[in-house]
């Protein structure tokens, strides 16, 4: 009996720790959805405005998708160079520009979009873009594990 009591107290202990390390995070200011790298919040869209500017940033995303994903590889192609036991620089170098080339794209392609989308807002809303901030995108939100508020 003594030997299933301890059995059932170190299962509890060990159920309890992970509890708490797994709700120890919390909610905290990192990288997630919140204020960050979206368009402004735009006041007093038309129906056609909205379903226009839907269609704008679902083009967008649909035309930097590829981007994305060849960064992302390269990226990792980048991380697996470094971590070799003899990193050849010439690789590195060419692998790093090649991702410095395609951040460079989708940010003209994010700043193409985000002229494409002033054009369909009225003056009246283009003026009022500076007064309510970033908009919602992913960028430094309260959403992310880490990090304080």
């Amino acid at each position: 009996m003594k030997k299933k009591s301890i059995i059932g107290v170190g299962l509890f202990l060990a159920m309890a720790l992970t509890a708490t390390v797994a709700l120890a995070g919390g909610m905290g200011r990192g990288f997630g959805w919140g204020p960050g790298y979206g368009y402004p919040a735009v006041p007093n869209l038309t129906a056609e405005q909205s379903s226009k500017i839907q269609a704008l940033q679902k083009a967008h995303l649909d035309a930097i998708a590829p981007l994305q994903q060849d960064l992302l590889k390269k990226k990792t192609e980048l991380r697996s160079l470094w971590l070799s036991p003899t990193p050849d620089q010439a690789k590195i170098t060419a692998l790093q520009k090649q991702i410095l080339d395609l951040q460079a794209q989708i940010a003209q392609m994010s700043t193409n979009l985000k002229l494409e989308i002033r054009k369909v807002l009225t003056p009246e809303q283009q003026a009022q873009l500076s007064l309510y901030g970033p908009g919602m995108g992913r960028g430094m939100g309260k959403m992310a594990r880490t990090g304080r508020w």
